[in-house]
């Protein structure tokens, strides 16, 4: 198996009709997530032990993940082997996962991860876009500054929106719009 590289790799996870942008950490060859108490991610995947890394490359996806739910018929459901896991319908590829919680604080849970099926369905050149990977960058601050309302996060986000204001095209304005729509105006704040 081998859609993932050595880092964090920025994916949308899914779990029981549950989608949220998340990190796989994998350094040599071992495979992590860590995942905030509370979350519908970090329950599912303690009760279900099965989470599934979707490979998308849409910059508003990862933004209405991450704060809102996605419908119902946006899941497709897979069986494997018994057991059946949900992934998201429109995806260049998805990899499934056994997943076992490993450590556990009042704040966050460190899963480990082993995969047990991918697939690529729809493989397509993704150049590097910085536009992209700014939205991917405002999204992760903007789900802790809502909650702490730091200035520092703040900050970051204002650079990030910028970049994709530059750097992205029509589909990362169009999540930026939607971005700034789930956390309110920085400028007024």
């Amino acid at each position: 198996m081998g859609l993932l590289t050595e880092g964090i790799n920025e994916v949308i996870a899914t779990t029981d009709q549950n989608a949220a942008p998340m990190g796989i950490i994998n350094r040599s060859g071992s495979l992590h997530m860590v995942l905030f108490r509370g979350s519908h991610t970090a329950r599912n995947i303690a009760r279900d032990r099965w989470v599934v890394a979707n490979f998308v490359f849409d910059p508003v996806i990862y933004v209405r993940t991450a704060f809102d739910d996605l419908p119902k018929e946006a899941f497709v459901s897979e069986e494997i082997d018994g057991m059946v896991v949900s992934r998201l319908r429109d995806v260049e590829a998805w990899a499934a996962f056994a997943a076992d919680v490993e450590r556990s604080s009042d704040e966050a849970i460190v899963v480990r991860l082993v995969p047990f099926h991918e697939e690529v369905l729809d493989l397509r050149l993704h150049p590097v876009n910085r536009g992209f990977a700014s939205i991917v960058d405002a999204t992760v601050h903007a789900t802790r500054y809502i909650r702490s309302r730091d200035p520092w996060l703040k900050r970051l986000i204002e650079h990030h929106t910028g970049l994709a204001r530059k750097c992205g095209g029509s589909r990362e304005w169009e999540a930026l719009e939607l971005l700034e729509g789930y956390i309110g105006d920085l400028t007024r704040e």
